[in-house]
């Protein structure tokens, strides 16, 4: 008796995980985006500079924009967001800053964005930079007074939203 209710109860604990497992199969909606200047070109910064990333994604499609996962060409590059899900017809800002402290020269990096997208698993962000090397010479307080108020002046906050710190090429198309 035990014996057969012992495999009436493995019976019963396999048709569960079966049914339950079924109910797994449902497949992810896929959607398009638009990317506000996907592929941009910075002006010239200083080695130790941190640079603003933000990119405006837009939900273009119907269904509902999932974000699995972003990665980056370089640890110097951070992400302040992980998984997003974006509601058809929404746009959401996403924000990188990248840190150019170990780098001189011509920079170019990638983001990797993972998600349901119509035609591609992946879509990518592209910058690149110079980053230039400081001056041989210490300045003195107010050379570097001078050179932070040029860096960061006092602009009222409608100004400093319309204003870009990037170019993009003259004609462009999202990935």
């Amino acid at each position: 008796m035990k014996v057969m209710s012992k495999y009436l109860w493995v019976a019963v604990c396999l048709c569960c995980s079966l049914c339950f497992l079924e109910g797994c199969h449902t497949r992810l909606q896929t959607t398009s985006v638009s990317v506000t200047d996907a592929n941009r070109h910075y002006y010239p910064i200083r080695t130790g500079q941190k640079l603003a990333l933000d990119y405006e994604l837009k939900n273009t499609g119907d269904a509902e924009l999932i974000i699995s996962e972003i990665q980056t060409t370089c640890g110097c590059i951070t992400v302040n967001e992980g998984r997003k899900v974006v509601p058809s017809g929404r746009s959401v800002v996403l924000k990188f800053e990248y840190d150019s402290s170990k780098n001189i020269g011509y920079v170019a990096h990638e983001i990797l964005l993972y998600g349901n997208f119509d035609s591609t698993s992946v879509y990518r962000l592209t910058f690149d930079v110079n980053v230039v090397p400081h001056a041989d010479y210490t300045q003195d307080y107010e050379e570097l007074y001078e050179d932070r108020q040029s860096r960061f002046p006092l602009l009222s906050k409608e100004h400093a939203r319309d204003r870009k710190n990037y170019y993009v090429d003259s004609v462009t198309k999202d990935q």
